[in-house]
């Protein structure tokens, strides 16, 4: 067997061979009538036609030898299998093939249709141009891409070599297209905020940090776009969404990636509630529009988001299922050493709030598979969600699980710049005890929120892990097209 570099010089001296013919084996003209998949559609009609077709596509199979070659040629969109006949096509031009073209080439074809005995649609080559030359072969047809991290490198090979790999990314794309149709029908406006942010605000993250030489000052990737929207809402906007890239410092696990896509939206005059039933409404729509109905199948668990979803307060759930008795009452010693039991490490500076959300993720977030809102937060666990009219211990908070996982957060908007002023100290006590998963004081934002922010509620949906829940992947690294990685070397 022919090692790589072998391969490699083999295919480069038929690069060469072209070139010494005075062929160019990357031309600028590509001459192409159809796409693979409307010829195939329109077959019968096309096959008629005396004037040859031309075509375009990759090579991605080659049989038979001599007089005679069958192959197959892709185009990103449809499989057409090809027939050279050395009497067709002339003896210096089936010279030329054989020698000269492998499998991975881009190829121009022209030719008439026909089928073949074994009734296969075929097109009969006339004459056959090279577009594009390999230098490296594709991966075997039956064992591919052996290595799962290796299939993340090379997403491009892992998409030409896995059929389904390829059909998760069009649900992802069909998913997202959705998405805005449904938000636009529900006259929600699209609107864009910055990526690079003088503070990192408006989620509890850790952020990368970067630095303007033209400006010379420190700038972060936006950990969320939170902030900015809202002001979009104090500026008279009504209702407003942002989908968009994400950045994290974190660490990266099977729903974690540093770089992720999220949907963030707000509604003035909505509260949490109004809000809930909105997303019932709103993932209920994006299901049937998915898949033509309402349930879908998660790791073996028929999901159905066609009915009402459950709702549980966090304290029941950590009671029920962490069994922490009266987890509204009890000290912060007491959450750290239930941590510990659970296996999950505590640091000095965590508060109490941070330490049960660890536990409530680790322990009871993967319990829960069926839609179910959780609501009822203690008001240290988001510095920007407005109080309970009736315990001011608490946030109008709410988080949709489905299938283990956290799929939406969202809460009725902080608009009183006195509360949230003490908010944000709160915030930078932590910070200087710390803790790096904190949203900052920002100035600028608390001024603009003194002239005014009218009621509201918004929420985020992590669109990867949407894109998981609907195609039944269980890795965010298989739903992102080039997930972060380590570099090899």
């Amino acid at each position: 067997m022919s090692s790589l570099e072998e391969i490699r010089s083999e295919r480069i001296k038929k690069l060469e061979a072209l070139k010494n013919k005075g062929i160019n084996p990357y031309p600028v003209f590509v001459p192409r009538d159809f796409a693979i998949s409307e010829v195939l559609a329109d077959f019968s009609k096309l096959s008629k036609k005396k004037k040859p077709l031309k075509l375009a596509g990759r090579i991605i199979a080659i049989r038979g030898h001599g007089g005679a070659i069958f192959f197959d040629f892709f185009d990103g969109g449809g499989k057409l299998q090809a027939y050279i006949k050395k009497d067709e096509i002339g003896t210096e031009e089936h010279k030329l093939f054989l020698a000269t073209v492998d499998i991975g080439d881009f190829i121009g074809l022209s030719g008439s249709l026909f089928t073949t005995k074994k009734k296969e649609k075929t097109l009969m080559v006339k004459k056959w141009k090279m577009l594009a030359k390999s230098l490296r072969p594709l991966p075997d047809k039956w064992h591919g891409l052996q290595d799962v991290e290796e299939r993340y490198r090379k997403r491009y090979l892992d998409l030409l070599m896995n059929s389904e790999v390829k059909e998760r990314f069009l649900a992802r794309s069909k998913i997202i297209s959705e998405i805005r149709n449904i938000l636009t029908k529900e006259k929600f406006l699209e609107v864009e905020t910055p990526i690079l942010q003088h503070l990192a605000g408006g989620a509890l993250a850790e952020p990368f940090k970067t630095r303007h030489n033209a400006l010379d000052i420190d700038l972060y990737l936006r950990v969320a776009p939170e902030l900015y929207l809202k002001k979009l809402l104090m500026g008279g906007f009504e209702k407003i969404y942002e989908m968009g890239r994400n950045f994290r410092n974190e660490g990266i696990d099977a729903t974690h990636n540093p770089e992720f896509t999220m949907l963030e939206l707000y509604a003035a005059y909505y509260d949490a509630e109004q809000l809930r039933e909105f997303t019932e409404k709103f993932l209920s729509s994006l299901t049937k529009k998915t898949f033509g109905k309402n349930q879908f199948e998660f790791g073996g668990n028929k999901i159905s988001l066609g009915k009402k979803f459950n709702t549980l307060s966090y304290y029941d759930v950590l009671k029920s299922r962490a069994l922490i008795i009266s987890p509204e009452k009890a000290p912060r010693a007491d959450f750290a050493l239930k941590a510990k039991q659970f296996g999950i490490k505590v640091e000095d500076f965590e508060t109490k709030e941070k330490i049960m959300d660890n536990i409530f993720k680790k322990v009871c977030r993967p319990k829960i598979i069926q839609p179910t809102f959780i609501v009822d937060y203690p008001v240290g666990a988001s510095p920007l969600a407005k109080r309970k009219e009736d315990d001011k211990k608490l946030i109008d908070r709410f988080q949709l699980v489905v299938g283990g996982m956290e799929i939406v957060n969202g809460f009725s908007e902080l608009n009183d710049p006195i509360d949230q002023r003490e908010r944000f100290a709160e915030q930078d006590k932590a910070k200087e005890a710390g803790e790096k998963d904190v949203s900052p004081s920002d100035e600028d934002y608390l001024e603009a929120m003194e002239y005014g922010m009218p009621p509201a509620a918004g929420l985020g949906i992590g669109i990867d892990r949407l894109v998981m829940l609907f195609t039944d992947t269980h890795n965010v690294k298989e739903v992102i097209l080039f997930p972060t990685l380590r570099p090899k070397n």
